[in-house]
């Protein structure tokens, strides 16, 4: 398991945890980050990322990206 930070731009990855306080787990939920849903990493700068979950992309900062780990 890895945070989804280091993880390659273009790969399709199954989400293992979601950590953080229940408001982070809950606003990651809304946005459709769940564990075992499928997300895409499009593409990370400086460690914020945006990746495509189901048909939408998704940018977060580098500390809400790295309670995702995949």
């Amino acid at each position: 398991m890895m945070p989804i930070t280091v993880a390659d731009a273009g790969e399709e990855m199954i989400v293992r945890r979601v950590g953080g306080n229940p408001e982070v787990k809950l606003h990651l939920e809304n946005l459709g980050i769940v564990p075992g849903g499928l997300v895409t990493l499009v593409t990370v700068n400086d460690g914020n990322v945006i990746l495509k979950v189901k048909e939408s992309r998704i940018a977060l900062n580098k500390d809400m990206a790295m309670k995702i780990m995949v």
